[in-house]
């Protein structure tokens, strides 16, 4: 009778304790991280309990996903079509203001001076966010995909110097032959269809995209790492479905439909990526990126299986600066040259006049400057990532601003590309003119302005994706005209990257 009662007793303190704990991490916690916000003078929506405030954020993505313009819209205002929520409570709650993605507190930054200081930071202390630890899925933010801060330091310093532009001058034949390819296909449409042809052109520029970072990345092994940039592709479809729910307890670990297609999709990424290290250690030294990683991830101090993660977490990182993003650039660019016919006749007179029938080499892509303020407004008004994430993992401090520890700091890329106050009056016109002076001429806070990120934390791949961004529209413009067709839907949509949710097609016709 006495043990029955022990028994019980210690039941009742394990069902206790469990509650505790429960208690403290879903109400006490959360609410301590919102309080201290609050005694600062921040607020925001009131969330609900588990859920944050995904409801009001689905059911304002659900209006705005009804509005489809036909043909390309007069006003090019992104973020309101992406983000109403976040128009709205700017609005009513300021440029700071918290909300919570089910128990994840966010703290949303569009202050000048404030996001000067959070994108500089160079502390370990404010790093990736946690819940994009667990998840291990492709990245919400920009440039991190390794889980702690040494590895990301460490990342930085195997990469960097071959991101950079020197070391990628010797691929620009690569990626001329890559174009090519896309160019021939083209004429091939074109003769078929008569004259003219009707080509929706994402698919293109993903199959370019992807034919570069493919060998850039893998070298011999180019094939395999088609196979696995297509299911990076897929995953990152995968993660978009569920990116909302990320910050609701549980929710990762129950095996619900997008979770049973993220979990195959990331295991079949893993095995691919280190069947072709398997088979690149046996076989002869290639220079190309996965080499650099390689012997990177061999010259640091990881255990066998960071060593696996720092790799595959490597490959991920290529696939979104190198691959995704360059392919959806390239899509908004064309689209806005589509419909601004004036603006490509002066880039395509630009280019004629410097390549004089050559394919471009460093030189002559170092003076092409109208078709780089195109670039440049085009990934201004279609940034490929629309925020930038991190969290604090210990009590920091930026401006007058006490941010506790566990709370995600959100930089709203989007909206600081298009907010009048910034850019002028003219901030939702498409005005590549605006950059006539340089990135540091266009706007009255050149640090804003941020499609790979900005400043220490910067996408390491972005000097690659302007290479490969600069000769793709070149050439095209040297050999075709093009323009919206008719059966054009402007809806952009968020997949992780922000992409055209009905495709672009074009009308095309050779020179």
């Amino acid at each position: 009778m006495e043990l029955l009662t022990v028994f019980k007793t210690l039941a009742l303190l394990g069902v206790f304790g469990l509650f505790f704990r429960l208690y403290n991490a879903l109400v006490r916690k959360p609410e301590r991280l919102r309080s201290m916000l609050r005694k600062q003078g921040i607020s925001g929506p009131k969330p609900a309990f588990l859920l944050g405030n995904i409801k009001e954020i689905k059911k304002a993505q659900s209006n705005t996903e009804k509005v489809v313009t036909i043909g390309a819209p007069a006003l090019h205002k992104c973020a309101a079509a992406l983000f109403p929520f976040f128009e709205e409570w700017r609005k009513q709650f300021g440029e700071i203001f918290m909300f919570a993605l089910g128990n994840t507190q966010i703290l949303c930054v569009n202050q000048p001076d404030v996001v000067r200081e959070i994108t500089t930071c160079t502390s370990l202390d404010l790093g990736k966010p946690s819940y994009q630890h667990k998840e291990r899925g492709p990245l919400l933010g920009q440039g991190i995909l390794t889980s702690n801060g040494a590895a990301w330091a460490h990342q930085r310093k195997v990469l960097a110097p071959e991101l950079y532009m020197e070391k990628i001058k010797g691929m620009i034949n690569l990626i001329t032959e890559s174009t090519s390819t896309l160019l021939n296909s083209w004429n091939s449409m074109i003769e078929k269809e008569g004259g003219q042809a009707d080509i929706r052109i994402e698919e293109y520029m993903r199959s370019f995209s992807g034919d570069v970072i493919s060998r850039a990345c893998f070298g011999s092994n180019f094939s395999k790492g088609q196979e696995i940039f297509h299911k990076l592709r897929a995953l990152q479809e995968a993660m978009s479905k569920k990116c909302l729910s990320t910050g609701v307890p549980g929710m990762r670990y129950l095996p619900t439909k997008s979770n049973r297609e993220a979990w195959g999709l990331e295991r079949d990424v893993r095995t691919l990526i280190l069947e072709v290290v398997k088979q690149r250690k046996e076989a002869a030294y290639e220079k190309d990126l996965l080499q650099t990683v390689l012997e990177g991830a061999k010259n640091s101090d990881l255990g066998q299986e960071a060593t696996d993660r720092f790799i595959v977490d490597n490959c991920k990182n290529i696939y979104l600066a190198g691959y995704e993003t360059t392919a959806v650039s390239a899509t908004w660019c064309l689209m806005l040259l589509a419909a601004n016919p004036e603006w490509q006749a002066r880039v395509r007179a630009e280019v004629l006049e410097i390549c004089k029938g050559q394919n471009p080499n460093a030189d002559m892509l170092r003076k092409m400057k109208q078709l780089t303020m195109v670039i440049h407004e085009s990934l201004r008004l279609y940034p490929p990532v629309a925020v930038v994430s991190r969290e604090a993992f210990k009590d920091m401090k930026f401006g007058d601003i006490h941010v506790p520890k566990g709370v995600n700091l959100w930089t709203l890329v989007l909206t600081l590309h298009t907010d009048p106050e910034i850019w002028g009056p003219d901030a939702y016109n498409f005005n590549p003119d605006r950059f006539a002076n340089g990135i540091t001429g266009a706007c009255k806070h050149p640090h804003l302005y941020m499609p790979f990120g900005v400043g220490p934390r910067v996408c390491l791949g972005q000097n690659l994706a302007m290479i490969e961004l600069k000769i793709l529209i070149a050439l095209i413009l040297s050999n075709f005209s093009f323009s919206l067709s008719p059966s054009y839907s402007h809806s952009p949509a968020l997949t992780l990257v922000i992409e055209p949710k009905h495709g672009v097609n074009l009308l095309v016709k050779k020179l």
